[in-house]
This record gives C-alpha cells, sequence and structure tokens, in this order.
C-alpha cells in the first residue's frame, strides 16, 4: 500500500473504531492515567467485546502463567467483531496457551545458564543483555520471558544491580549493554536515569540500547522531558517492536518523532506471528510506515519456542517466503534481517533465500528477485612461489 507523505492521515488514524474513539477522557493522553486503567479482569473485556469460548476460557486460565494487561490506547485498536483481529490475537489469551507441543521451552534462548549475576545475561563476547524489571505496559501473548515477567509465573525475576554494575565495570571487553526486561520505559525518568548514568561512567562501555514496546502500547509516556533526559546519554539506541501496521497510531508516531528529533536511533524488530503478520503485503505496509515514522526496520524474528505459543508460530519457510517477497520489490534499507535465535541459547542466526545457485573455484551464479540468473566470476589471483627460508632473512 502507497501513501502519500503530505496526507499521513491516510496512513496514521488517531483513534481506531473503539469504544474510547468517540469520547476519549480528559485524561487519555496521561500516560499514568494509562497504566491505571489497563484492561486486566474478564468482565472489563466482557463490557466492551464479545468472547469466542477460545478467549474466554484463556483469559480465565491467564492468571496462572502470563498475566493479562492492556493499555487503553492499545485496547482501543481491536476490531471488536472479529476474534481474530491481528491486533487482538497478541494480547487477549486463548486457550491454546495451555496445549502442549514437545518443541516448547520455558527458557527458549536460554539466558539462565548465561546469566553471571542474577539479572544480567553475557551470551556474547561483547555485549549483555540486563533485565532491569519483569514489567511491561501491557503483556504480548509470545512473550519469551513468560516465564518471569509479569509476576503470574512461577519463577521470579530477581536483579542484583550492584552486582551487575560491578560485572559490567570488571569485564572490560562489554562495549554494549541491552536494557530489558520487563520494559525499562515503565520506570521513571529518575530511575531510569540512575541506571543510565552508572552505565555512562563505565568508560569501555561504548553504547546503551534499550528495548522497549512502550511506544507502541504506551505513546502517552514519550514525553518531552523522557526524551531530553535520554539525550544526555549518548549514543544511546532504541529498538522498538512492531508486529502489524495498524499499531502505528498518529499518536506513536509522534512519540517515535520525539525520540529521533531528540538523536535517538530507531530500530524496529517484529515476531513473525500467524493471523498477525505473516503475509508479504501485511509485513511490506508495515515496514513502510516504520520508515515514515523514521524507524528503520531491523529483525524479523521467528517466534521462539516458548511455551503456550505454538498456535502463534509458522513454519520457517513462511519468513523466506516474506523476506524473497520483499527483496527487489522495495527499498533494501526496509528489509528487515529474518533471524531464528538458536533454541538453548545458539543466539542469533540469519535466515535468507537461497540466491547462490552454484559455486565453484571460478564463477558464483546467482538468482535475483526476478528468477533471472547471473554469473560473477571469481578473481583469477597468480600463483606465487613458494619462498625459500633464506629469502625470509633481511
Amino acid at each position: 500500500m502507497r501513501y502519500d507523505r503530505n496526507d499521513l492521515n491516510k496512513a496514521f488514524i488517531s483513534h481506531a473504531p473503539g469504544y474510547w474513539a468517540a469520547d476519549p477522557p480528559e485524561e487519555w493522553h496521561d500516560y499514568t492515567w494509562q497504566l491505571k486503567n489497563r484492561i486486566n479482569s474478564l468482565s472489563q473485556i466482557e463490557e466492551h467485546l464479545t468472547l469466542c469460548d477460545e478467549e474466554r476460557s484463556g483469559i480465565l486460565l491467564s492468571g496462572t502463567k502470563l498475566a493479562m494487561s492492556i493499555t487503553p490506547h492499545f485496547f482501543n485498536l481491536i476490531d471488536e467483531a472479529d476474534p481474530e483481529d491481528p491486533i487482538r490475537r497478541q494480547v487477549i489469551p486463548r486457550i491454546e496457551e495451555t496445549w502442549y507441543d514437545e518443541s516448547d521451552m520455558a527458557d527458549p534462548c536460554g539466558e539462565d545458564s548465561h546469566m553471571p549475576v542474577p539479572g544480567l545475561v553475557h551470551r556474547y563476547p561483547d555485549r549483555v543483555l540486563f533485565l532491569v524489571t519483569d514489567r511491561c505496559a501491557a503483556y504480548c501473548r509470545y512473550c519469551t520471558r513468560s516465564r518471569v515477567v509479569s509476576g503470574a509465573g512461577e519463577q521470579e525475576l530477581e536483579t542484583d544491580y550492584e552486582a551487575a554494575f560491578r560485572y559490567l565495570e570488571e569485564n572490560r571487553g562489554i562495549r554494549d549493554v541491552l536494557l530489558s526486561g520487563g520494559d525499562p520505559l515503565l520506570f521513571s525518568d529518575r530511575k531510569l536515569e540512575k541506571i543510565l548514568e552508572r552505565l555512562h561512567r563505565i568508560p569501555h562501555i561504548e553504547f546503551v540500547r534499550i528495548g522497549s514496546r512502550v511506544p507502541v502500547f504506551l505513546p502517552q509516556r514519550i514525553t518531552p522531558e523522557l526524551c531530553r533526559m535520554l539525550q544526555k546519554y549518548h549514543p544511546l539506541f532504541l529498538s522498538v517492536h512492531v508486529n502489524h501496521p495498524r499499531e502505528l497510531t498518529l499518536e506513536v508516531k509522534e512519540g517515535l518523532e520525539r525520540l529521533a528529533n531528540h538523536g535517538v536511533p530507531l530500530g524496529n524488530q517484529s515476531v513473525l506471528l500467524r493471523g498477525v503478520n505473516d503475509d508479504v503485503e501485511t509485513m511490506k505496509t508495515l515496514i513502510h510506515k516504520l520508515l515514515m515514522c523514521r524507524v528503520r526496520p531491523y529483525y524479523l524474528y521467528q517466534c521462539d519456542l516458548i511455551q503456550g505459543s505454538s498456535h502463534l508460530r509458522t513454519p520457517v519457510s513462511k519468513g523466506i517466503e516474506i523476506i524473497e517477497g520483499l527483496r527487489g520489490h522495495t527499498t533494501g534499507y526496509a528489509i528487515p534481517q529474518l533471524v531464528i535465535d538458536a533454541p538453548g541459547g545458539g543466539g542469533k542466526v540469519p535466515v535468507n533465500p537461497e540466491y547462490v545457485v552454484h559455486r565453484d573455484a571460478k564463477r558464483i551464479v546467482l538468482r535475483n528477485y526476478e528468477g533471472k540468473l547471473f554469473e560473477y566470476p571469481e578473481p583469477n589471483l597468480p600463483q606465487s612461489a613458494p619462498l625459500e627460508p633464506a629469502a625470509l632473512l633481511p
């Protein structure tokens, strides 16, 4: 889908036709009001939606695994007449979350086994994941950390901040820290700044990243004051998480632009989800809208093998098909890298369509996006005779 840059209302709606659309409360733009009025019970949802049996049963059981909590802003995007609505599928529990799949794992990315101190995951040589909180503005039903977030699961996140800071100070090979959780942007400006300021004092840490769904679930949180505070700690990057183009409302776009205007580079990490974004046209609309919000599509994740997510997972071939449908049909700047976070802690592994048809010592045969074949010759390097040992002497 194409949009006129001068008529953004075609692409970015202010309010979806939800139950708050016609007459939003006076406090709507106050993020604290949004948090206090989250939808987190069956009775609240049934006031506004007609639930299918699978959803009703899922909500009744949600407190035993991953809590349900949805901000009014995001709830307002739900199509109340369609149980298969892509926004609805992401945040309303379903009974399928109780299905057993032999491939499911409690900790699919192997984070617990790579945690030298509580709350700090050190899986790659030069970077760490710092889990600073177990709470989010809303809870995605495919959350890879559902074992520890929301307070409903059997496992608790017990981050030892001082031990984590000492570990970072002592390990000079670490140059990159990713703050995640939970969602760091739920912290007050003052509490978040304390963490950033402490990291900023460690000389070998070159930059900090924040992973957050708050700009999408709670765009009201992206205040000028927050952006001015973040601006003090550059280089600082923010990875947002948008899965479907309808999530990019006018309020979300304004928040993302405010971050970008304060020098925060923005990237997006989508998760490939059945019935949400598992087709080329939806993904193309999403990545084009992201660029209009000054967000670079970064990763497209194959859904992790988290327990209770089998109904949302797609075949790996679907992701490859989508990337192949994008490559050559839109700017390369818009195309995310499809990755699988290798189960058990192997890290992110890129997955790409096969464009190399043949390769030998003399040539490589390539297939382009149209299916045409092209030959690229390998360089014909001269064979040099081995040097005699005497020739190596000064």
